[in-house]
């Protein structure tokens, strides 16, 4: 795992670079994916090619074989990557060649050819650029497309003109490319083989869809006479005709571009000449084209994988990035952290754990914060963040921490295997609430002062320059318990679900939120109910998280039979409803809170639909206001909601588009992450702070991201609810 200095310094050396072109690739995907007509469909398309085509894996794989096969080519079947480094040794070998060029791959990336043929003498050339750099530097790639995504444009003419030393020192974008392309051109016709990925393989004609930006592919297996393609099992698709969806989705989901610069569609062996580069005289088209064709299938775990219904998701990845470009962590530093052996980002904790192991996607798992940003990214729909929290719970049972016993016996959840300290104190955060507020303000207090600070940095790893949550003595429930409902003739009748932030810490917020129901003729309760199971679920604890999610459950279906909607105001909690409850629950359990739940503004802005009286929510004539929504609020497409009501009761609303604020629950709170934390944050406040927003009121919807504003700027901030009432 990273430590709090190795992301200090990979901020500093290369956080500006990733976090200038992850973000232009994030950008250039929201424009790109607009232009089409039905991109959810689309999705929906390309999701349900790859979930056929894992199930029907090994009939595909025959048919691929024996399509090769009668193309004139071969299929190796290899068991994992040392099987493979042999396969392709001995085709190189047997081709007696010198050199062997190729192109981006990241399952070569997986199964380190490069160091397999340099340790039997071959010259291995990258013909990618960005796989060229990072050659010539020595170094590991950084992001899944953009291998050398962290290296600035004056990094690389430093690195070309200290390694190449040319006879003018090189220095533009211009220059460097130029250099590059002559360069790699002459390596390329020296070479006897071209070794290539595939992103994908119509496993009825062996047809394979490479896509690039430089056409590097193409160029290396025409100008050699042997081909050897690598690739994961997974990359077999049914049809040609399925490459569409895929094509279509690749380039905009990764740099943003609505077709990437070079599709090839080859079925090799290809029938392009082999040219003798010596040979000035002879055309083409007389140079014969007899050619070689290797295609090695390598499994390397993913039919374990396959078996495993938790990873069998990461199979349909498609390597588009996006993953990474939508993250806001990722775009502070890159896949040097967050990533392992091969794989970066989001989905890389699914790829290294079925790969690697679990050890591996230990080093930077907790780097996914669940904020689900992801979620819409993918183009084929893989619930990232539930493969990085089951992982993180399969994680949390294999390691051994000291007095494992002691914390087992003292822990009031259901694990029984020994998450780590930390995560059991964050993941338990219903019980210090309660005691927070039981002793409040003693706790407060006591929480403040330098000894319990220094006990929390030292034993729970909690920064201590972040300030912790001051619990209210009066939660929001005790409140509500002694006052009477002021709807005489309700309209609508609704329980105000006391989330567990709501309820101990911003019960303000919870206070307005029933004042505001009420003004709109909504009969409201609130009853006690247990915590969402959200604390404990980013801790990766599934088993406490499905023990909250049943007795909320349980707590509210006589609610929802009385025909009460169940009301959220918290972001995250509403989100385990309408999501994450899927997996912890029955089907119809979760079906009847998901259909009967609303985020607080969604269920404001339904009831002005139909006709409530907006003149009783608090209103303004020429206010102007800067909004933050949540980023699991975003993932639910709630946002428009709060725009409108706020827009409805006279706010002219600026909002913010970063994809987190950086908090994300517990993550800002550990000392490993308080600087990655207010780095990503460091975007919001950035904008807020620019000419016309600058002197706006700050509304955000979820708690994390109240404390996260409140630490970045000097505005207070509050959730917009707390707006409306009069």
């Amino acid at each position: 795992m990273a430590t709090a200095d190795e992301l200090r310094e990979l901020i500093r050396t290369e956080g500006a670079a990733v976090a200038t072109n992850t973000q232009a690739f994030n950008d250039g995907r929201y424009a790109s994916v607009a232009d089409l007509e039905d991109y959810e469909e689309l999705k929906r398309e390309a999701r349900a090619i790859k979930e056929d085509a894992i199930e029907r894996l090994p009939e595909l794989l025959e048919q691929l074989t024996t399509a090769v096969e009668e193309n004139g080519g071969t299929v190796y079947l290899a068991d994992d990557a040392a099987d493979a480094n042999d396969y392709v040794r001995s085709v190189v070998a047997d081709r007696n060649a010198n050199r062997v060029v190729k192109s981006k791959s990241m399952t070569s990336e997986e199964l380190e050819v490069n160091a397999a043929l340099e340790g039997a003498g071959v010259d291995v050339v990258e013909t990618d650029l960005g796989e060229w750099v990072l050659q010539v530097a020595d170094e590991a790639p950084s992001h899944i497309v953009a291998p050398a995504i962290h290296k600035s444009r004056d990094a690389i003419a430093a690195l070309f003109n200290e390694r190449f030393d040319p006879d003018e020192p090189l220095e533009t974008a211009e220059e460097l490319t130029r250099f590059a392309r002559e360069t790699l051109g002459e390596r390329i016709v020296d070479a006897e083989v071209g070794l290539t990925g595939a992103n994908f393989i119509a496993a009825e004609t062996g047809t394979m869809a490479l896509v690039t930006s430089e056409g590097n592919a193409r160029k290396s297996v025409a100008a050699t006479d042997t081909q050897i393609t690598v690739a994961g099992v997974e990359k077999v698709v049914p049809t040609v005709a399925d490459l569409q969806s895929f094509v279509e989705l690749i380039g905009r989901s990764g740099t943003g571009q609505d077709i990437t610069s070079y599709v090839s569609l080859l079925t090799p062996p290809v029938e392009t000449p082999v040219v003798d580069f010596e040979d000035d005289t002879t055309p083409i088209s007389e140079f014969e084209s007899d050619r070689e064709f290797h295609l090695v299938l390598v499994d390397n775990g993913r039919t374990e994988m396959r078996e495993d219904d938790h990873l069998r998701e990461t199979l349909y990845c498609i390597r588009c990035s996006a993953c990474s470009n939508s993250c806001a962590n990722f775009q502070s530093v890159g896949g040097h952290a967050f990533g392992g052996e091969t794989y970066s980002g989001g989905i890389a904790t699914g790829w290294e754990a079925g790969i690697e192991g679990l050890d591996v996607a230990a080093e930077f798992n907790d780097l996914c914060t669940g904020c689900t940003r992801c979620v819409n990214a993918c183009p084929v729909g893989i619930d990232i963040p539930w493969i990085n929290t089951v992982v993180r719970d399969r994680i949390n049972r294999e390691k051994d921490a000291p007095a494992d016993w002691l914390v087992d016996g003292l822990s009031p959840d259901e694990e029984d295997e020994g998450a780590p300290l930390q995560k059991r104190f964050f993941g338990n955060f219903e019980t210090v609430a309660k005691l927070g507020s039981a002793t409040a303000p003693v706790s407060n207090w006591l929480a403040d002062t330098t000894v319990s600070r220094q006990f929390m940095a030292r034993f729970l790893e909690i920064d201590p320059r972040r300030d912790l949550p001051a619990f209210e003595r009066e939660t929001l429930v005790d409140w509500f318990a002694d006052r009477e409902s002021t709807v005489a003739d309700p309209e609508r009748r609704a329980v105000l679900y006391p989330d567990l932030y709501t309820n101990h810490v911003q019960v303000d917020r919870g206070k307005a939120a029933v004042r505001v129901l009420e003004a709109l003729g909504v009969d409201v309760v609130v009853p006690p109910v247990p915590s969402s199971g959200r604390a404990p679920l980013s801790q990766g604890m599934v088993a406490t998280a499905t023990d909250h999610a049943g007795r909320v459950t349980e707590a509210l279906a006589p609610h929802i039979e009385d025909g009460r909607d169940i009301v959220v105001i918290e972001p995250s909690d509403y989100a385990m409803f309408q999501r994450e409850y899927e997996k912890l629950l029955d089907g119809a359990a979760f079906a009847e809170l998901a259909e009967n739940s609303y985020e607080i503004l969604e269920y404001v802005y339904g009831l002005l639909e139909n006709g409530a009286d907006a003149s009783a929510l608090a209103a303004t004539e020429d206010g102007a206001v800067a909004y933050h929504s949540h980023c699991q609020q975003r993932t639910l497409g709630l946002e428009p909601y709060t725009v409108a009501v706020l827009e409805e009761c006279g706010y002219d609303v600026a909002t913010s588009d970063v994809e987190c604020c950086g908090m994300a629950g517990s993550f800002g709170y550990k000392s490993e992450y308080y600087e990655l934390s207010m780095d990503v944050g460091d975007r919001l406040r950035e904008q807020f702070q620019t000419d016309g927003v600058r002197e706006q009121p700050v509304v955000a919807s979820g708690t994390s991201c109240l404390e996260q504003i409140d630490a970045l700027l000097e505005r207070q901030p509050r959730h917009p609810v707390e707006l409306l009432i009069t």
